[in-house]
């Protein structure tokens, strides 16, 4: 992260250019841990750099170099015309939201694509297509409760 504003820094970073990327500035960032399922711990994210705060949409993905968290890879809510911060939010519903000032914001990488650098096993994606269809029933039952309302 000390690196992030140093010019020599970032043009000495390895290149590879991806010919279904739209234009614009991308760059890679390494995943650890499980927040943002299905990615996979030491799988990578590329995000287009995003010039202006104000184009930050509620809902999708965003790869965030803040001052005191380092850099997070969350699902975003834009909640800065209310209280000047976003709510960054993880897939995987054991992990807690929390908010950040925009002012703690040093850069945005808006999701473009991923890179699975492991084979998912299994086991994995017998869990990941479980929790889809939990995800639909439960999309289903407040369809249902909403007509019954």
């Amino acid at each position: 992260l000390a690196g992030y504003d140093d010019p020599e820094y970032i043009e000495q970073l390895q290149k590879i250019k991806l010919p279904f990327l739209p234009t614009g500035k991308h760059r890679a960032f390494p995943i650890k841990g499980d927040s943002m399922l299905p990615m996979k711990d030491g799988s990578f994210v590329i995000g287009k750099f995003i010039e202006e705060k104000r184009d930050i949409r509620t809902g999708r993905t965003y790869i965030l170099i803040t001052l005191n968290d380092g850099m997070v890879y969350k699902r975003v809510i834009n909640n800065i015309d209310l209280n000047g911060s976003l709510m960054l939010c993880s897939d995987n519903k054991f992990y807690h939201d929390y908010s950040v000032p925009i002012d703690d914001v040093v850069e945005i990488w808006e999701f473009a694509c991923s890179i699975n650098t492991q084979e998912y096993s299994k086991e994995e994606l017998q869990i990941s297509s479980i929790l889809t269809m939990f995800n639909e029933l439960g999309i289903e039952v407040a369809t249902l409760r909403n007509k019954l309302s």
